[in-house]
């Protein structure tokens, strides 16, 4: 047995690692910027159920109790904010209970920074403790970690660094091993899975890295994005044929909300892939650190979202289909960004008429709606178009974008209950807390796929995946943006129309200067524009397909993907032919 190093004066229990999360929810979309997973409590106007530990204590005594948290309304205190942005109240409290009694500090409540919050000194008794997170709201509160000290005058370090977390949580500092792999995908969306599948059933061994407890990122039953994108055309009908397994019937739509066992399509693409040999599939796990010789990745250090332990994934290869480009960003691979005017985050809602009556609070922290307008129920009141984020800065402030989502969906609806007829019976069936993101950063490969390209019908010969979809962006609706600009929350979309389907060159999904580094997904190498079309999901798997074609070839050659582009393009091509359908290969 290891010995204990953890201190002995102090006990550390992250709110991820819960062994009950209640109704609380699992929150990773900001770790990188606030440190840690937290607990969130999104009951949508009703107080969740607790999330209940249990955890051993060094020793009897007293003990000064910590909590990080945060008010998270309160950037929209300040003195500057104008009142018609300003929130009133303290929506995210909720309390801590110690063995069933509650510390007389109610949290959430002080700060818009994520910080240690002071619950007073208790007396503990006992060799282990129960902890309960007590939601009073239902409106998002949220919990980083609680930290129980015998060091009554030492407040813990603000930004809780990570090293310190692993001391007091007894991790050693040296990440696990995992082992090492042909090809290593980061980031469990359609692009990902579709790379990890097509890469194992042509013979790589291959990990795929997800760092949320689902498949299907943006097309999961958590974010309820549908998927759109066409396949099956010439001269390559068979390239798409694994994200047609993924989704079955390409006439599958959310519609309103996640299928009715809420992960139905999530259970059958995560079995299709734990079923499929040379694959092994890591659920949880968030790539932290990029480990590098030279110019070339040789290893992904992840952290568990759940358990804090970290995994070291050597590969030869690696595919960043994270989306927001994680992996190439920290190999310090180029890459482009469009800060102000950008697409923006949506957090689909669906509301339904349930037969009765249904009451919702009033919603002060809230936008106040009550006199402005927005898309009317329930035609509109639900939908993609509650977007945010246009100005800010996709990634630094992913929190507030999402925390804004909340204020603009939350003070529509109350503004709906409390302000129009014929909505008694009315309630909010279903609301994503995990953002549905369109644009951040892309990576640049040998070639940037723009416009005019598309406008001009420009073809290369490493022609490979079809874009079908149109060049279609996003940006404020000008009938909702007067008094929020710079923060408005309803978005238009401009489609721009071209000769379809238009092929997507190959250089456009390898890494330019990190030479062993393949991208698939929203994050290729392409302008904003152009990226308005080759960022929906089937068209993202089908570049995860060609990513997975392209390794084969780059390990029976020993080769990176640059030189599939200009030595082994037909065979390449070839295998695009065959596609990498079951029994395809």
């Amino acid at each position: 047995m290891k010995p204990d190093t953890r201190p002995h004066h102090a006990v550390l229990i992250e709110a991820e690692a819960f062994e009950t999360f209640g109704g609380w929810v699992h929150d990773t979309q900001f770790m990188d910027q606030m440190g840690s997973p937290f607990l969130l409590a999104h009951g949508l106007g009703q107080p969740v159920a607790d999330a209940v530990t249990t955890v051993p204590l060094p020793e009897q005594g007293r003990y000064r109790v910590w909590v990080r948290t945060r008010d998270w309304t309160a950037p929209w205190k300040r003195e500057s904010t104008p009142e018609s942005r300003r929130a009133h109240g303290t929506p995210g409290a909720f309390q801590l209970l110690l063995n069933g009694a509650a510390l007389d500090t109610t949290f959430g409540t002080e700060s818009e920074a994520w910080h240690w919050q002071d619950g007073g000194v208790v007396e503990l008794p006992g060799s282990e403790v129960e902890l309960r997170l007590h939601d009073l709201t239902g409106f998002d509160g949220r919990c980083d970690a609680i930290l129980l000290t015998q060091q009554l005058d030492t407040p813990p370090p603000d930004h809780a660094p990570a090293h310190w977390r692993r001391a007091l949580l007894g991790l050693p500092e040296a990440p696990n091993d995992a082992g090492s792999f042909d090809l290593v995908v980061a980031g469990g969306g359609v692009a990902g899975m579709c790379a990890a599948l097509a890469a194992a059933r042509l013979g790589s061994k291959v990990a795929l890295l997800q760092d949320r407890p689902v498949l299907g990122g943006n097309a999961s039953s958590e974010v309820c994005v549908n998927m759109h994108g066409e396949a099956g055309f010439e001269p390559y009908p068979r390239v798409g044929d694994i994200v047609k397994e993924l989704q079955p019937d390409t006439e599958h739509y959310w519609h309103k909300g996640p299928f009715e066992d809420g992960s139905g399509m999530d259970a059958i693409r995560e079995s299709m892939l734990r079923d499929e040999e040379n694959l092994s599939l890591f659920l949880n796990e968030r790539v932290q650190e990029v480990e590098m010789e030279g110019q070339r990745i040789c290893s992904l250090i992840t952290v568990n979202t759940r358990s804090s332990r970290q995994t070291r994934f050597q590969g030869g290869l690696f595919a960043d289909c994270t989306g927001d480009a994680a992996v190439g960003h920290l190999a310090r691979a180029d890459y482009d960004m469009t800060i102000n005017g950008h697409m923006g985050r949506t957090n689909l809602w669906f509301v339904h008429d349930t037969g009765s009556a249904q009451e919702f609070p009033s919603c002060p922290w809230a936008l106040d709606l009550s006199a402005r307008p927005y898309p009317p129920p329930p035609e509109k009141i639900d939908g993609w178009y509650w977007e945010s984020g246009f100005k800010h800065n996709p990634i630094r402030d992913g929190e507030y974008i999402r925390d804004w989502n909340l204020r603009a969906v939350f003070g529509a609806w109350s503004a709906t209950k409390h302000g129009k007829e014929d909505y008694d019976t009315w309630a909010i069936k279903w609301f994503a807390y995990v953002s549905g993101m369109r644009e951040s950063r892309r990576l640049l490969g040998d070639l940037v796929l723009n416009e005019t390209d598309l406008h001009h019908g420009i073809a290369y010969e490493d022609a490979c995946v079809p874009l079908t979809w149109d060049m279609d962006t996003h940006r404020p609706e000008p009938d909702y943006h007067p008094g929020f600009e710079g923060d408005a929350f309803i978005a238009t979309a401009d489609h721009i129309k071209y000769k379809r389907p238009y092929w997507l060159p190959y250089r456009c999904l390898y890494s330019r200067d990190v030479p062993n580094l393949f991208m698939a997904g929203r994050n290729i190498s392409a302008t904003r524009m152009a990226m308005g079309s080759s960022r929906v999901q089937r068209t993202t798997g089908m570049m995860g397909e060609i990513v997975g074609m392209a390794t084969a070839i780059c390990r029976k050659h020993s080769v990176d993907p640059r030189t599939v582009y200009q030595k082994h393009l037909d065979e390449l091509k070839a295998q695009m032919s065959l596609g990498c359908g079951k029994g395809a290969q």
